[in-house]
């Protein structure tokens, strides 16, 4: 089973509603793409907070295998939802770091 973690380091101005919205659609992948085991997304609860860097959202997936991951990131969907996260990330891509694992 592969993790997918992306840990999101959000603009100001974006709302929970907005995070929200970004959550739901992620959620929806499941009905295109087969072998999503799992999406969860949470708030980075750190203590350590010059070490979080501002990176106080994430999301993770659990898929079957790299395959499926794989097929999961050059999903046309998959990469709309990607655009619309850097859209609302301070400093675009360098507002999101992604670290898969074996798990």
């Amino acid at each position: 089973m592969i993790r997918h973690f992306v840990h999101l380091r959000f603009a100001k101005d974006t709302s929970e509603a907005d995070k929200q919205a970004l959550y739901d659609q992620l959620a929806g992948l499941s009905d295109h793409i087969e072998g999503i085991i799992d999406f969860q997304h949470r708030t980075n609860d750190s203590v350590e907070i010059p070490l979080v860097r501002g990176f106080n959202d994430m999301f993770w997936f659990d898929f079957t295998n790299e395959a499926v991951r794989n097929s999961y990131l050059e999903n046309s969907v998959h990469q709309a939802i990607g655009a619309q996260i850097v859209a609302k990330t301070e400093s675009g891509a360098d507002g999101v770091f992604v670290c898969d694992i074996e798990v």
